[in-house]
Parts: C-alpha cells; structure tokens; sequence
C-alpha cells in the first residue's frame, strides 16, 4: 500500500471564552493545518497538527503547511508504513517534526483501516478503554482559579495543571496556595506549570515559600540550562515540557536524572512513532509523563487518545485536549469528547474519527 495523493487543508478553530492564557501567549483563535492522504487501494488516513501560535515553540501554522508542501512531491508512491515514512520525511527535510507529525498521523490512520484495528493496537496495544484527561486552567487570578479548580475537582478530573507565569511570583504563590486550599485532600494531583515563564529565582522561591504542597514544576524556567541550575535546590518534582524537542532530548534527560517526568507533546516530537519510543524510554526509567498536544481538534485528539491508552496507568499523567476550549467537532458522531475528567477511547479501525469534509472547504494544496 501507499500514498497516491496527499491534501492539505487549513481550519480555524475559535477559543471558546477566550483568550486561553498562558505565560507567554494570549490565544483568541487559531490555524490548525489537517492533511488527507489517500492510498493507491483507495482507503483515507488523516493527520493533523495545530501549533499555539508562533511564540509557544519553534513553530507556526504557516511553517506546518510550508514544510508539507516542501515534502508532499516527494511522498507520493512512498509506502505507508511508519518507519519507512519518517526515513522518507528525513531525507526529504530537516527538521520540522510539528508538521511530519501530521503525516505520521495520517499514515497511523490508513495502516489501521487497511488492517482493521484502531491505532491503539498499532502502538502496543491499549491498557485502558477510559483514559485519564487533565485540566490546564490558564493564567488567571488566585480566586477565579481556586473556583474553577472546585469545578474541576466536581466533573471528576484526577489532575489539575496550574498555569502561571508572565506576572509577578508573589500572585502565582498565590494562586497554588488557594487551589490547594480547595483540592487539599481530594487526591486530585497539581502540577505547576510555567511555560518556560519564569527565573531561576522565582522558581525556587516558589518551591521554599510552598514545601508543604504537593505540587509537581513543568517547564518553570526557559532552558534545559536553567533546569540544571535549579535541579539539585529545588524541593519539588521537576518535568520538562517544552524543552523535549527530541528523543535524544528525552534520552539526555532521563538518563542523566535531570527531570522527574514529561509533559509530552505528540506532534513536538514528531508524531505517533516517535512517541511510541519515547513511551518506551520513559517506563524502562520509571518516569511518568503525559500524552496531548499543544491545541488541535478531533484528530490529535484521538492521536492523542491512542497513545495514551497504551501508557503503564501509573506512569500516565493524563491527555490534555483542547477540546473543552473548542465548539463542534470534525465528526460529529464520533468526535472525541472528556466527560467526567476522562476520555473514552475510540472505537473502529485507524483513529476512530471521520471528519466531515465539507467542513474544511478547498484544500490550500493537493498532490
């Protein structure tokens, strides 16, 4: 089997409520870039990839569909098996793993209809049909945020992230002591999470000023440097977000005994096949780690689900989706949903999902 045609299709997705703040963004909308590939049997597979803005990582939704347009000639009679792709997709760019990841996705997809079997089986196989989800509350004030962590905590979700960041460390400390003021108790687990927006000061203040609370630090501070700095002073967990680019990131990170765990993104790091392995790293080291994206719709979110149904349960952290943030869905039948803090995993051949097309409108580039 493999690819004859490759579309690509650009799509809005409004934030709901919003903007979604973080320490270095405000997001109002954003470009999600959706790839369609057909194989020479006439089956569909689908990708997707959907950067938070330009500012969040090294990468943009125009980048996404620049480096797609740059590979799809070369893709086309390529076969669709993921190892062989992710070869092609080298050979072809360096780089760019936020869009070879739509390929991957796509490629996960139309192997699983062709063989019958949801992506899950593809990746090892699922452990779990109800995959634990977790709430990121964006950067708002200590109050408002103690309120919508009751909320959260009520709905069922087992673990709430905490953004802070981007304003002065005396309202982040806030805002902890007040969530767990809330959710002391519950077994709900925090995390803290910085965006790479603060210093190494105001991370180890925050971590002397809250010894008590048990709260894990995402990507406090901007570098892998910055991490070192703080690792040994710190008296918190530490887990590196933004900074695992890469597998040899990864590697370097775990074995090293940099960080206590990941927040992982699926299309940071290239797609399904490399997260496959960087599951595999983490749980040969014992170290727990989350599956989601950085934004997205149906696609990543049942990417997204796949993997993270197939993760050691007590080494999984959870799957963000942004689901919450967005109205609608790509299928509106099966489109993936979080109902009381948990995700079902989806059912049927490939990832589960079908978008209606008439949905996206003209793709912006087919081969």
């Amino acid at each position: 089997m493999k690819i004859a045609e490759l579309h690509i299709y650009s799509h809005d997705l409004p934030v709901k409520n919003g903007p979604y703040t973080m320490a270095n963004a405000r997001v109002w909308a954003l470009d999600t870039t959706l790839v369609k590939i057909v194989s020479d049997n006439g089956l569909i597979g689908w990708g997707e990839t959907c950067p938070v803005g330009p500012t969040y990582a090294e990468a943009h939704a125009a980048g996404a569909r620049a480096a797609l347009v740059e590979m799809a000639p070369g893709l086309i009679g390529t076969e669709v098996l993921p190892l062989a792709l992710h070869r092609r997709m080298d050979g072809l760019l360096n780089g760019h793993g936020y869009a070879k990841a739509a390929i991957d996705i796509a490629v996960h997809d139309l192997l699983g209809k062709h063989l019958g079997v949801p992506v899950s089986d593809l990746l090892g196989g699922a452990v779990s049909d109800k995959v634990p989800s977790y709430f990121a509350t964006g950067v708002g004030a200590p109050d408002d945020i103690a309120k919508l962590a009751a909320e959260k905590m009520a709905e069922g979700y087992p673990r709430l992230q905490i953004k802070v960041g981007g304003r002065p460390v005396e309202i982040d400390i806030e805002t902890i002591r007040k969530v767990w003021d809330v959710v002391k108790g519950s077994g709900m687990r925090l995390a803290v999470d910085g965006n790479r927006g603060w210093t190494t000061r105001d991370a180890l203040r925050v971590s002397r000023e809250c010894p008590e609370i048990p709260f894990i630090m995402e990507q406090p501070c901007n570098t892998i440097e910055d991490l070192r700095k703080i690792r040994p002073q710190v008296t918190h967990g530490i887990y590196m977000d933004e900074n695992s680019t890469s597998l040899n990131t990864v590697i370097s990170a775990a074995g090293t005994g940099l960080v206590d765990g990941f927040g992982m993104k699926v299309t940071r790091i290239g797609g399904l096949h490399p997260m496959r392995a960087f599951r595999d790293i983490c749980e040969a080291s014992n170290l727990p780690h989350t599956c989601d994206d950085s934004w997205g719709g149906d696609i990543i979110a049942a990417a997204c689900t796949h993997i993270g149904a197939t993760v050691r349960p007590d080494l999984l952290e959870g799957v963000w989706l942004a689901a919450p943030y967005i109205e609608g869905n790509y299928d509106p039948e099966n489109g993936i949903r979080i109902e009381g803090g948990h995700i079902a995993l989806p059912t049927g051949p490939g990832l589960g999902v079908v978008p209606d097309e008439s949905l996206l409108g003209t793709p912006v580039a087919s081969f």
